[in-house]
């Protein structure tokens, strides 16, 4: 494995991805476990790529997951070989809403401000 997945943490230690794959558990276990394997995968260069993968821009990826609604995970790298998963989002068509990718914007940048070295 050569990443290490991480979870976005606001200033306050709250943590807005696992509130939202808690209630993706509780909704659609078969996904949230798809989903959850998919994190694990992302740890391997070669899943960074379709069709587990996408770029979104902007130094923003998605991991999907089609299932009854589709299911995305929006993150980011970071030096030393990590990932920082930002925000979910579930679904019915192929494209992410505006809001959704300027919520995993603004997160991603400010993840990246209060971790400066």
């Amino acid at each position: 494995m050569d990443f290490t997945v991480e979870f976005y943490e606001t200033a306050s230690g709250n943590s807005p991805l696992r509130e939202f794959l808690e209630e993706l558990k509780a909704s659609d276990p078969a996904d949230f476990e798809a989903v959850l394997a998919g994190l694990v995968k992302l740890r391997n260069r070669q899943y960074h790529r379709e069709p587990l993968s996408k770029s979104l821009g902007d130094g923003l990826f998605e991991l999907r997951h089609v299932g009854k609604l589709n299911t995305r995970v929006i993150w980011f790298f970071m030096k030393g070989k990590r990932i920082v998963a930002v925000h979910g989002i579930r679904n019915k068509g192929q494209a992410i809403a505006i809001k959704d990718f300027k919520t995993a914007e603004a997160r991603m940048n400010d993840w990246l401000q209060r971790t400066k070295p």
